[in-house]
């Protein structure tokens, strides 16, 4: 049978981030156009693509299982094919024939008969058995291994699911959730920008609903295609941003100052542009300027973008040493580099490009750039340290090693940031700071804590 174009589309966006280091968020969209995919087949496409990158640990190690070859050892194309079988197989409802058959007749064209059949004999012993029976033999005991055990059922890395159990403190029924929320397609959440349109508008122009805690979010079903063509996002009075990240920023929009908002805002960390997007519209309503500073080129061009018609001034420096006066800014946002970990449902790929080793590089840089935030904020102005991880080391740990450097640093108040946050959201913990999950939340599994400079 030839193949369709929405199988094809995924296989190729599978090879684009194995042979390139593709972002599937990136690469997906000019696959779809290029196959001029839209409505149900870029849906199909995107769940097969996005879907099969997610699972990739746990279609591995059912692979591994049914073929005397290494892994290591089966041709690459061949591996793709196979885990976007599989994946058809373990977690959709594609009918078995139709899941192996595209998926040999991809190989066939480019790899010839041999290889068709090596993925078909693999594919047919893949189909003989449902993904519980699967894990039933190959999980670990959950009594004996509980993080081991949800990290093969929920396809994710052991350490990330040992991770979300520090930050979660515990192994047992949370920690599930947690990982199986971070294991399904995510909704779209989109952003109202202040000034542009409402919230209620732009659900009523997209088919969504307001978003249960940010006023200006919009949640979207997923699998809505391409997002781009919507004419609010195609307009600029709607970007995509998690509500997650409209909670960061509006926490440190709403926190206490002591004196006088003067107006003056500085994002130290502020690629790609969606949260300097945010603050400069809610920082524009009273006359005040955002200070955008990013690092890339690139990325500062791309926050030139999103802040088109807003009162910021984007600058292409690090934010370490940013060419900004010390002790002027009012708020400060340090939306810190980070492993990504809190946002994993939305890169599938990601999941299984980090390793422990990222993280102490990261909280390096990361403490760093808290301590340049606390240099450029004024005396009783507040900075705000968000990171879209929950990673102990890279949330309190941060926190606890850049606060005990020098006294006037160990001055620092943590100011409770659940006061700060719409009173509907539920489920914020103990304070001072805020861990966001998305099986208590919907969101990406945002860290939000809030500093204020003592006022002398």
């Amino acid at each position: 049978p030839a193949v369709d174009p929405a199988r094809q589309a995924a296989y190729e966006l599978l090879t684009a981030v194995r042979e390139r280091d593709a972002y599937a968020n990136l690469a997906l969209p000019g696959i779809l156009r290029r196959h001029r995919l839209r409505d149900r087949d870029a849906a199909l496409a995107t769940e097969l693509g996005y879907g099969t990158l997610r699972a990739q640990g746990l279609l591995d190690a059912v692979i591994d299982a049914c073929t005397d070859r290494a892994l290591s050892k089966i041709e690459h194309p061949l591996l793709d094919a196979l885990r976007l079988g599989a994946y058809q197989l373990l977690r959709t409802r594609v009918p078995p024939h139709a899941a192996v058959d595209t998926c040999v007749e991809l190989v066939r064209g480019d790899a010839g008969s041999r290889s068709a059949g090596f993925v078909n004999a693999v594919l047919r012993r893949i189909g003989e058995k449902d993904e519980a029976a699967w894990l039933e033999q190959l999980a670990p005991d959950p009594a004996q291994d509980p993080v081991g055990s949800a990290a093969l059922r929920h396809a994710h890395p052991r350490w990330i699911a040992q991770a979300f159990a520090d930050a979660l403190g515990t192994t047992g029924d949370e920690l599930v959730d947690a990982l199986a929320a971070d294991d399904t397609r995510p909704v779209v959440h989109l952003l109202a920008r202040p000034g542009e349109i409402s919230a209620e508008e732009l659900a009523l122009a997209t088919g969504g609903e307001p978003a249960p805690y940010s006023p200006y979010g919009v949640h979207l079903e997923a699998g809505t295609g391409d997002v781009g063509e919507l004419e609010p996002v195609s307009e600029g009075m709607a970007i995509v941003q998690d509500e997650g990240s409209q909670l960061a920023a509006l926490a440190l929009a709403r926190a206490e100052l002591l004196g006088p908002d003067g107006g003056r805002w500085l994002d130290l960390c502020a690629g790609p542009g969606g949260k300097s997007a945010l603050l400069g519209g809610l920082v524009a309503v009273n006359g005040g300027t955002l200070d955008a500073v990013e690092h890339s080129e690139h990325r500062s061009e791309l926050v030139r973008k999103a802040v088109v018609d807003l009162p910021v001034t984007v600058h292409t420096a690090d934010g370490r040493e940013a060419p900004l006066p010390d002790g002027q800014f009012d708020r400060v946002l340090v939306d810190a580099p980070c492993t990504g970990l809190g946002a994993l449902r939305r890169r599938p790929e990601a999941r299984w490009r980090r390793s422990p080793d990222d993280v102490s590089a990261l909280t390096k840089l990361q403490r760093e750039l808290l301590l340049a935030a606390l240099r450029h904020v004024r005396p009783g102005g507040v900075v705000a340290y968000v990171t879209c991880s929950p990673h102990l080391s890279e949330t309190i740990g941060v926190l606890a090693k850049a606060l005990r450097r020098g006294t006037e640093l160990a001055e620092v108040e943590r100011l409770d940031v659940r006061q700060y946050l719409p009173e509907q959201t539920p489920a914020l913990g103990e304070g001072p700071t805020v861990q966001l999950w998305p099986h208590r939340h919907g969101t990406d599994a945002m860290f939000v804590s809030l500093l204020r400079r003592p006022d002398r």
